[in-house]
């Protein structure tokens, strides 16, 4: 077929028009869509609509007069500037001055008009002036409302972002989707509630407005909140229709109670229950275990694990850090393998035919327990029958290497059971919100003989009267850690000052006495080097943060860390956690250098007024909002643009309330709110 003429040819498609500068700069920001723009609020406001006379006015506040041009002239002594002289009808005189300034602003400030200006008013050495001032003719008609100031990056004037978001608000699709008895009483509408945020009329509290307390704001917090629990309670009802394991313990979990060389708590025992009531469901377990540091997470782990193995299903468990499974591992078969239960270790350090032996062993079920670090989501590990996945330290894991350890058994039709742990606190406001689709088990006590842990902050300058402290404990039979300085986001550097520490205090305690734990150490070295310490071999352990959980020597009694300011405050709480575990009275010295920044004197007063890890977690919520908690979660916490988890948790309580009746009752409703604010990143909270 031979090609078209020229006039049968078909029209190139359309080139879209370019974007502007503003746009393009408006598009950087997001604002795409009419309901990104009705999104966008004011940072704050300007009042426009009344003009103020000067002898009313005060040096310091932002005004806004009128008058008539008297003098307008080009001073070019010290440097060139615009100097303006506004006079009012009163005869009382304003200085307008311009450092930077065009002619056509020259022309339109001529002797004769008459202006209406708005700045800071300053009382110069000839009376009142403003330095570079908004002008408008006086003609003009005064604004109506307050005037919003938006957030607006670099090329995007204020007056194009207004104009484009006063023309999106009537366009953005703000139809109700709630229906009228769903909402908290007293709340506005919500295209109500967003046109009065960008336009608030003139006798509207500023201080409502600026902090957020205002009934239309409360109405943009309650819905965002609500899509919020309405994602996670939608995760929660996919996953009941998944199926597991029915898993239910018998002799096994019998015996291990039986040989426990202690009591479990009455917190541990309801725990144990919670969880056992959970594997006996066909769908599968999604459960958070909290516990302050001591609390005894990992025999609550230890009895899951032989429910599990009880009912002829294999257990994994999975630490962040080879230290840490470790720790986990000793402890487990202690307990575990005098009942005949088989264990095996998986980690990256196993190479070989040691690994060879131990996946075969995990993949023809032989090994009913299977503890390692990360190693254990590798596509080579398989297991024969994994009904129970144990994930320590879980907000260290990221969604995709959890979801992988749940996926093991996918090929069945069947996911095991998820008992997630952590030893850093959940606050209630982030466990009602970011955690809503986990269920949650505490242990809110500690088991007995733990000793309280006194802590005491100086200076850096008194370094030489905490090392003389050391010699003293080291003299008395006791043990004693110091934690390094946090450097930079650097392992290179942390290991540097490591190294320096470990060399100075050897020097003056002796080589034989100092021991030192980092990174960077081969796992055979880190276990040699936490053998001898646990032993007793090793008086002194100077370490970076490879010790924050898990290490458990009950003869260490004193805990030292160095630019503790440096440290975030649940790392501060897990590092004084390593003492305290045994019958000595134990200290954790915290030594900073000033000037202390706001945050850092808050981490270390909220160390030295409290040792109870639940309310180090909310101050630390306080502190450093919610990515503290997150981990690898913490994407979701920009998922709350308006909502603020410590003010607005009565806000939660409703939307709390609201969203299972919501979804039962109205589900179309449902998800269009969790599509209008939260569209795809809704899955970030759904693993």
């Amino acid at each position: 077929m031979p090609p078209p003429s020229a006039a049968q040819a078909p029209d190139p498609p359309a080139k879209k028009p370019a974007a502007s500068g503003p746009q393009r700069a408006m598009e950087r920001l997001g604002l795409r869509r009419p309901i990104d723009l009705a999104l966008h609020l004011p940072l704050r406001y300007e009042d426009e609509t009344q003009v103020v006379r000067l002898r009313d006015a005060r040096p310091g506040e932002v005004v806004q007069v009128e008058g008539v041009v008297s003098q307008c002239r080009v001073e070019t002594a010290r440097r060139r500037q615009l100097l303006v002289t506004l006079r009012d009808e009163e005869g009382q005189s304003l200085l307008l001055r311009f450092l930077h300034f065009y002619p056509t602003q020259q022309r339109a400030m001529a002797e004769g008009r008459r202006l209406r200006v708005r700045g800071e008013l300053r009382g110069g050495f000839f009376g009142f002036e403003m330095v570079h001032p908004a002008v408008k003719d006086a003609e003009a008609p005064l604004a109506q409302s307050l005037t919003p100031v938006y957030p607006a990056g670099a090329g995007l004037p204020q007056a194009y972002l207004r104009k484009a978001i006063a023309a999106a608000l009537p366009r953005a699709p703000l139809h109700e989707l709630l229906p009228p008895d769903c909402l908290p009483p007293g709340l506005p509408g919500l295209r109500d509630a967003l046109n009065y945020l960008h336009h608030p009329p003139p006798a509207a509290s500023l201080r409502a407005l600026l902090e957020h307390h205002h009934p239309a704001w409360q109405r943009l917090k309650f819905e965002e909140l609500l899509a919020q629990q309405l994602s996670q309670l939608e995760a929660k009802q996919l996953r009941a229709r998944h199926n597991a394991p029915a898993l239910r313990g018998g002799a096994l979990v019998e015996q291990l109670l039986a040989t426990l060389p202690f009591q479990l708590t009455v917190a541990q025992r309801r725990v144990v229950d919670e969880i056992a009531a959970d594997l006996a469901q066909t769908q599968p377990a999604h459960r958070l275990l909290q516990g302050d540091v001591g609390s005894g997470k990992t025999v609550v782990a230890a009895l899951a694990a032989a429910v599990c193995i009880d009912a002829g299903w294999q257990c994994a468990l999975m630490a962040p850090t080879e230290l840490l499974a470790e720790q986990h591992l000793r402890k487990l078969v202690s307990w575990l393998e005098p009942l005949g239960v088989r264990v095996a270790w998986i980690t990256g350090s196993v190479k070989g035919k040691a690994r060879e032996r131990l996946l075969a062993q995990a993949a023809a079920g032989e090994a009913q327990l299977v503890v390692g670090t990360h190693a254990l989501i590798e596509s080579q590990v398989q297991f024969r029958q994994l009904g129970l996945a144990v994930v320590d330290e879980q907000h260290r894991f990221g969604v995709a290497q959890r979801l992988a350890l749940r996926k093991k058994l996918a090929e069945r039709g069947l996911e095991p059971h998820l008992l997630m742990m952590s030893a850093t606190p959940i606050p209630r406001t982030l466990a009602m919100s970011y955690y809503a689709d986990l269920d949650v088990s505490t242990l809110d006590e500690l088991p007995p003989g733990r000793t309280p842990v006194v802590t005491k902050l100086f200076e850096l300058a008194k370094r030489e009267a905490v090392v003389e402290r050391i010699a003293h404990e080291i003299a008395a039979g006791r043990q004693a850690y110091w934690v390094c300085p946090l450097i930079e986001e650097s392992e290179e550097s942390d290991l540097k000052a490591a190294t320096a520490t470990h060399a100075e205090l050897a020097a003056q305690l002796g080589a034989e006495r100092v021991g030192l734990l980092h990174g960077r150490l081969k796992p055979a070295e880190k276990v040699a080097v936490m053998q001898r310490f646990a032993s007793g071999a090793l008086p002194l352990l100077v370490a970076t943060t490879v010790i924050e959980v898990g290490v458990d020597v009950p003869n260490a009694s004193l805990m030292v860390i160095e630019h503790a300011e440096r440290f975030g405050l649940a790392q501060l709480h897990q590092l004084r956690g390593r003492v305290g575990r045994g019958a000595a009275a134990s200290v954790c010295v915290l030594l900073y250098a000033g000037p202390l920044s706001e945050s850092g004197r808050e981490r270390l007063k909220a160390m030295l007024e409290t040792g109870d890890g639940f309310e180090i977690a909310r101050r630390d919520l306080a502190i450093r909002g919610p990515g503290e908690f997150m981990g690898h979660r913490q994407s979701g916490a920009d998922l709350l643009r308006f909502a603020d988890l410590q003010e607005d948790a009565p806000l939660l309580v409703a939307a709390r309330a609201l969203a299972p009746r919501l979804l039962h009752e109205h589900p179309a409703a449902a998800h269009a709110q969790v599509q209008r604010w939260l569209g795809s990143r809704a899955e970030l909270l759904k693993a």
